[in-house]
């Protein structure tokens, strides 16, 4: 793993979804660790506060960081990575909610990829399904194990 550095053609991945429910309860479980690990990380540690730093473990060999560059509460949140794979080194992702009638417009992305790869097309469709986890965990409780995740 190595320090992020900057790159000037890049690659990026969006998302656009609605879920069911407060925008209050969306925005802490893309920012709380114990709401984080019901559907990405096996362990997480981490506050959205901006300029502190989470930490996203996805097994002995992936334990990656990332710093906050923003937290808007309840409206934004976004984190850069500072270590990982190079692959994830230097993107950015982000959560943008914004609600109507008790649903929450969750509009996703995950910037800055170096390569238009296999690993940021398998990462595109795997954040398509963790992020219909997130979705499953606030509309119906539902959490999926952690082996089972994208």
């Amino acid at each position: 793993m190595k320090k992020a550095t900057a790159n000037p053609e890049t690659y990026n991945i969006y998302h656009s979804f609605m879920i069911q429910g407060s925008i209050d309860d969306v925005y802490r479980a893309i920012t709380q660790p114990n709401h984080l690990i019901q559907w990405w990380p096996n362990k997480c540690t981490g506050s959205p506060i901006k300029n502190t730093e989470y930490s996203f473990q996805f097994g002995p060999e992936y334990h990656w960081r990332g710093r906050v560059i923003e937290a808007m509460q309840p409206e934004s949140f976004a984190v850069k990575m500072t270590l990982s794979d190079d692959d994830w080194l230097p993107t950015t992702f982000k959560f943008q909610l914004s609600e109507n009638k008790n649903k929450v417009l969750v509009e996703f992305s995950h910037t800055n990829w170096p390569k238009l790869n296999y690993h940021f097309k398998k990462s595109s469709f795997s954040w398509a399904i963790l992020l219909h986890g997130l979705k499953k965990y606030i509309e119906q409780g539902e959490v999926i194990p952690f082996e089972s995740r994208a």
